[in-house]
């Protein structure tokens, strides 16, 4: 049994049939991707905690920054989790407003009262817009992005519906900063990045939010907003390494050579399947195969993709694009069939 490999200062590449993968299946990859996925701009697939494939295109190499859009949410998700573990915040069911004390509201509005951490992390807290058809430009020509979102929550719709929010995600980092102390980025450097071996993340303060400032080459750093809350659902920049080094954290229950970053009952609940595919700020996926997968997402098709059961995290960055080819028909016809054993 090949032990497993932490990457806490450099990562290994492998063989891919020391590591239980197929060579001349992954050699595939390369041509499907310039062909079919022509906006991926990188790609690692880990196994055991080793690399068996990577690539990069567009001129990008291993050290570039890429920013992974909502792929954002996951960490942020994960921030709050290690946030309950120390007893910064008390559960996932903490009201909202019970953070934001100064915040007015109207005393009828029983709704808005009744929000917990759990409805934004499962995307089931109300809001005025119609689902997917959220107004983030809207929200970044704000003073106050807070209370702009405060304001929102609760207006229409039902507690318990689904309807995905990127600002909704930007509370969670606000209410990260109001009970730690710390922008989400700081607390993510200290608690989650440099356990792993993780690049330290430089702040990102910007100064105009047109579109190359929301999705393109723009971002850098973590963003934060005007009034340096760090941006809860985009505005993170990661390199492909990182990302698999994360989703391998993951894969392992939260632990990282030994250390407990994340607890495993955190992980356990945030992946867990429910009717609407989503977790704590995750996606997930199951095959009428059996394969499982929980997924950080983006726009534009930035993924980190773990799948428990085969031990196997595949980290992709991409080009901003409307309407990208799935990655997931990447992964199942492609990556997954490179499993042998």
């Amino acid at each position: 049994m090949l032990k497993r490999n932490w990457p806490t200062t450099e990562w290994q590449a492998l063989d891919p049939a020391t590591l239980g993968m197929d060579a001349e299946n992954l050699s595939e990859l390369d041509p499907v991707i310039t062909s079919e996925y022509s906006n991926i701009n990188g790609i690692v697939i880990a196994r055991n905690g080793y690399i068996a494939y990577e690539k990069y295109y567009h001129g990008y190499s291993q050290n570039a920054t890429h920013h992974v859009t909502s792929v954002t949410k996951s960490i942020i998700s994960t921030l709050i989790g290690i946030a309950i573990d120390a007893k910064y915040i008390k559960s996932v069911d903490q009201k909202v407003l019970d953070f934001f004390p100064e915040y007015v509201h109207d005393a009828a509005d029983r709704k808005k009262q009744d929000i917990t951490i759990r409805h934004l992390l499962t995307m089931t807290a109300p809001y005025s817009f119609e689902d997917w058809q959220e107004p983030l430009d809207k929200m970044c020509m704000q003073a106050d992005w807070i209370k702009y979102t405060l304001d929102m929550l609760g207006q229409k719709g039902t507690i318990g519906t689904f309807k995905y929010s990127t600002a909704g995600a930007h509370l969670l980092s606000a209410i990260i900063t109001r009970s730690t102390g710390k922008s989400a980025r700081e607390y993510a450097n200290d608690n989650l990045f440099k356990p792993i071996g993780m690049k330290e993340i430089p702040d990102y303060e910007m100064t105009s939010f047109g579109f190359d400032d929301l999705f393109g080459s723009n971002v850098k750093g973590w963003v934060n907003d005007p009034n340096r809350i760090s941006t809860g659902g985009w505005g993170l920049t990661l390199r492909p390494r990182d990302m698999a080094r994360f989703g391998l954290l993951y894969l392992n229950s939260g632990i990282w050579d030994n250390n407990q970053i994340i607890s495993k009952t955190w992980i356990d609940e945030s992946t867990a399947m429910n009717p609407n595919n989503y977790g704590y700020l995750w996606w997930l996926r199951e095959e009428d195969d059996g394969v499982f997968a929980y997924s950080a997402l983006g726009d534009g098709g930035n993924v980190i993709c773990c799948m428990p059961e085969l031990d196997l995290v595949v980290a992709i960055t991409s080009e901003f694009s409307m309407n990208p080819s799935d990655r997931w028909t990447l992964i199942k016809e492609h990556i997954i069939p490179a499993v042998i054993d």
